[in-house]
């Protein structure tokens, strides 16, 4: 891609925002990019519309902005009814599109100032239309003669009594008044309901031939074509028949709109019949005018021409069908694609996600599990370590000489019997010790001086408990007491595990 011309740093963030919204939908160059967004206003959406639709080449050019409309000025204002529209290579008349002024600046009348400046201008244009009147009224050949000269000025709407509507209150008004002034049924002739502009854009988009009729109710000519020539049953056939490739639209010259349209479309002579559609051969965005008929024809003389405009350029047209049939199908599909692409996009996103997430889990599964079993190692060894310890601490057993003693009988877990005397003032937590350091005790090697120590930020807690069968009673050890206190001169007891070795496998695995 080549580097574009304007710099796009200095572009305002929404309009960097509906550039890329352009380029990555329409896969275009940055200059062309630019230039339909600034046509559209930077608008993204209107502008892939319009490069979709082949529109990219259309310049609306906007009404004027400060346009005031003045009758008594109309004449000597009025300079576009003598522009002309140059001919395209292939000898057709572009049709532009018409956008006609805003109803509001239509009524705005002039600022008192140009009011008072154009005072004496408009008291002698009114002067000079009064006598003209009179001179008209005295010598008829002088009107007939002004409108063969200039027949578009004198067709221009003279009753400032007509009310401005919207295009479509403007199309419903003529449809309306054109069915009760020559008592047709309703949509004997099927008008579109709406402004010229609005039918050229369905017409271009929708590849349509556009039927323009501009009638002038001032002209003589206007009743007899349309009772004789336009209500005809070869006409309303040819127009049926054509209904769903044909948009016709008409107005009266009365109102703006299809005074704006005769200008644009240079029409000297009314009523006025004309033929509009798309001329791929021209250009890709081109309407043209391929058939008018101005004045009074014969209903053979309107179909012959019509048909022979239609026949033309019904072959150019049904391949512009199938270029943009195609250009839509290939959109849908590549449309389809990206679909099928984002979500297939996302389900390896949701994989990945959970292929992740399950290795996450192992992953902290196996962390886990190597901590707990450092902890049991840990807590082995520091067990083992005060085993040594305490069991250095332990008092000797009396002699059996000694008189104030304590005879116990212990019942291991294991199920050995161990009997051992103690002192009489001897704690409870003596006898605790000696049952738990008793595998320390009875090994070959028992824990030197040297290696017993006690395991720092150690605290050991006893796992077992000390019980009398008959009757029951258990000796804890957070009650306290000497040995005789507690227990008396003799006693059997059982050594009871307070979590067996199977329970604490379960606790740790559901841990």
């Amino acid at each position: 891609m080549s580097a574009p011309s304007t710099d796009i740093s200095q572009l305002s963030e929404e309009q960097q925002l509906a550039l890329q919204q352009f380029t990555s939908v329409t896969d275009q160059d940055l200059d062309t990019a630019l230039v339909l967004l600034q046509r559209c206003q930077w608008n993204a959406q209107i502008a892939i519309t319009r490069f979709f639709d082949g529109d990219a080449d259309v310049v609306d050019v906007p009404p004027p902005q400060d346009i005031r409309r003045s009758e008594n000025l109309a004449a000597s204002l009025d300079a576009a009814a003598f522009t002309r529209t140059r001919p395209t290579t292939n000898g057709l008349q572009q049709a532009p599109r018409v956008v006609p002024t805003p109803e509001g600046q239509l009524t705005q009348p002039a600022p008192f100032v140009l009011q008072l400046l154009f005072f004496p201008f408009n008291l002698t244009y009114s002067i000079f239309s009064r006598i003209f009147g009179a001179v008209g009224y005295l010598f008829p050949i002088l009107p007939r003669l002004l409108h063969r000269l200039f027949p578009l000025q004198s067709a221009r709407p003279r009753n400032t009594d007509r009310r401005p509507l919207n295009p479509r209150d403007t199309a419903s008004r003529f449809i309306r008044e054109f069915e009760e002034e020559y008592n047709v049924e309703s949509n004997i002739i099927p008008f579109f309901e709406n402004g010229y502009a609005q039918a050229f854009d369905l017409a271009k988009r929708e590849l349509k031939y556009l039927l323009v009729i501009l009638l002038s109710p001032e002209h003589d000519d206007t009743a007899p074509f349309v009772r004789d020539t336009l209500l005809s049953p070869e006409a309303k056939d040819f127009i049926q028949n054509h209904a769903s490739d044909m948009i016709v639209w008409a107005g009266s010259l009365q109102d703006s709109e299809a005074y704006q349209v005769a200008t644009a479309l240079n029409v000297t002579k009314f009523p006025f019949t004309g033929l509009v559609v798309h001329t791929p051969s021209v250009s890709s965005t081109s309407m043209s005018l391929i058939a008018r008929i101005a004045g009074p024809v014969p209903p053979s003389e309107f179909l012959a021409k019509m048909q022979d405009a239609m026949q033309k350029r019904d072959q150019e047209l049904e391949g512009a069908r199938r270029q943009r049939s195609e250009q839509q199908a290939s959109r849908s599909l590549r449309e389809e694609q990206n679909s099928a692409y984002e979500r297939s996009l996302a389900q390896d996103r949701e994989r990945a996600r959970q292929r992740k997430e399950a290795e996450a889990a192992r992953e902290k599964a196996e962390r886990e599990e190597r901590d707990k079993a450092e902890a049991k190692a840990r807590k082995a060894q520091n067990i083992l370590q005060w085993k040594k310890w305490r069991t250095q601490s332990l008092p000797e057993e009396p002699a059996s000489t000694a008189s104030d003693v304590v005879r116990i009988s212990i019942r291991m877990p294991s199920g050995d019997r161990v009997i051992r005397k103690f002192g009489a003032d001897a704690e409870l937590e003596e006898l605790y010790a000696f049952v738990e350091c008793y595998d320390i005790i009875q090994s070959d090697e028992p824990a030197t001086e040297e290696d017993a120590f006690e395991p720092s930020g150690y605290s050991h807690e006893y796992e077992f408990q000390l019980v009398s069968p008959m009757p029951r009673e258990v000796y804890g050890l957070d009650q306290g007491g000497t040995l005789k206190a507690r227990v008396g001169r003799s006693a059997n007891l059982i050594v009871e595990k307070l979590i067996d070795e199977e329970d604490e496998d379960e606790e740790e695995s559901s841990a």
